[in-house]
């Protein structure tokens, strides 16, 4: 994903999640179960696809392994061949596969976070997207996605977005230029539950949300985003688009300096109730 996504993405060419942070990649998930299901059930693909509501084709991509099944897909399948949940209990394997690995990364990355601090010099942070404004980023993106990786990318961020459900709740930190506010992403509708998302986002107790305001003259964030993740045993990775090569970095002396611009960022910004406060008068005036 491009900084342009505004995923809070900690990759970059050439430049992966360091190294013991990086997610376990989940197995493999064919379609091999399913044919061989399908083929002692005695049914044609096309009689398949047709009791479970799918075309052929499809039904032969996915046991071809060209197509990863949606979990609907994986539950219709074991319901209609008699797998006795065999084929429906693929459904966590599948939910991994279909996103791409470095948001499996990512996700691993920030699951496992007790703090979360975070600016994004543009647009809004992908933790605190609504689906109809991140689907709006993707389908932006040129050259285009395939409607198909659109829906995949957009699962995988409101994936991502258990994090504010986790108990024991992480401290989330979030500073947010005042532009992102402004623009409205996906049109007006989707705009006003994105800035409602914000308020919901904000008033929660584990949530420390900032806005940067326009006005402010030039300060350590504008080279880029800055992420810094810490973990329960005491250690953290971070990254900054404006340091160390755009690459996460795990070193107590690079992670002080990261902490040093957000700390100088926080202090620049709007308080949590005055971001609030601007975020329902940009509400109001939409």
């Amino acid at each position: 994903m491009r900084a342009a996504d505004s995923g809070g993405d900690f990759g970059r060419p050439g430049c992966a999640v360091a190294g013991r942070w990086a997610g376990r990649a989940p197995r493999r998930v064919g379609g091999r179960q399913i044919k061989a299901w399908r083929e002692a059930a005695g049914m044609r693909a096309g009689e398949f696809g047709a009791a479970i509501g799918y075309g052929e084709y499809l039904v032969y991509k996915v046991e071809g392994g060209r197509r990863i099944p949606r979990p609907e897909f994986l539950d219709r399948a074991d319901e209609v061949l008699g797998a006795g949940g065999k084929l429906a209990m693929m459904k966590g394997d599948v939910a991994e596969v279909r996103y791409p690995k470095k948001v499996r990364d990512l996700a691993g990355v920030e699951a496992r976070a007790v703090e979360l601090a975070a600016y994004v010099a543009h647009g809004l942070h992908g933790l605190l997207q609504t689906p109809g404004h991140a689907r709006a980023l993707f389908e932006a993106r040129q050259p285009p996605y395939s409607q198909d990786e659109v829906e995949r990318m957009v699962a995988a961020r409101m994936a991502r977005q258990t994090i504010f459900d986790r108990s024991p709740a992480p401290a989330l930190g979030f500073v947010q230029e005042e532009s992102a506010l402004r623009r409205p992403i996906g049109g007006v509708t989707e705009w006003r539950r994105q800035l409602e998302r914000l308020l919901e986002i904000g008033r929660l107790r584990h949530v420390t949300l900032q806005v940067m305001p326009t006005c402010r003259e030039a300060h350590p964030g504008m080279h880029g985003d800055i992420t810094v993740l810490k973990f329960k045993d005491g250690t953290a990775v971070g990254r900054s688009q404006g340091a160390f090569n755009g690459c996460s970095v795990t070193d107590a002396k690079q992670l002080r300096i990261l902490e040093l611009r957000y700390g100088i960022i926080r202090a620049e910004a709007l308080t949590p109730r005055e971001t609030l406060v601007l975020v329902e008068q940009v509400l109001g005036e939409t």
